[in-house]
């Protein structure tokens, strides 16, 4: 089979901040019912996500959120890719954040059976690269809650 053709990635990922990127997006996909961030700056220091909720969680449920990805992170899951059609993908993934150029082959990222997403960043190959998920800070304002985190190897 011939190489896919996929857009050009302008930035260089930490892989284990990038792969608890996508952890934590499932996470808040599941428990609060919410689209995956809106908005996310991801480093290897420290990383932010913002996400649209209807009222700023509770500290137990932030402990709940640390709690939850740091327990998928345990669980050694292979971090898998694969390459399928742009119509195929939409059946599988939310396609919504895709930019209007891309490609027509899209790279699916898998974190074993947890979470599915078009990227083409780097990531990890097993969860358990990552280390410690960490929420460091959260505020809430007009919707959007922010929530800065780090993994501590």
């Amino acid at each position: 089979m011939e190489a896919p053709i996929l857009n050009a990635h302008n930035k260089e990922e930490y892989p284990p901040m990038h792969t608890a990127e996508h952890i934590l997006n499932g996470t808040m996909v599941r428990l609060f019912g919410c689209p995956r961030s809106r908005n996310a700056h991801i480093e290897r220091k420290k990383s932010k996500c913002d996400y649209l909720l209807d009222a700023c969680p509770t500290e137990e449920q932030v402990s709940r959120i640390e709690a939850a990805v740091n327990e998928v992170i345990g669980r050694h899951l292979e971090v898998t890719i694969e390459y399928m059609p742009r119509e195929q993908a939409a059946a599988l993934v939310d396609l919504s954040k895709l930019p209007e150029d891309a490609s027509e082959t899209l790279r699916i990222v898998r974190v074993g059976d947890y979470d599915a997403c078009a990227c083409i960043g780097a990531h990890v190959k097993n969860t358990a690269e990552i280390g410690t998920f960490k929420i460091l800070s959260h505020d809430y304002e007009d919707g959007r809650w922010r929530i800065r985190w780090k993994v501590i190897e």
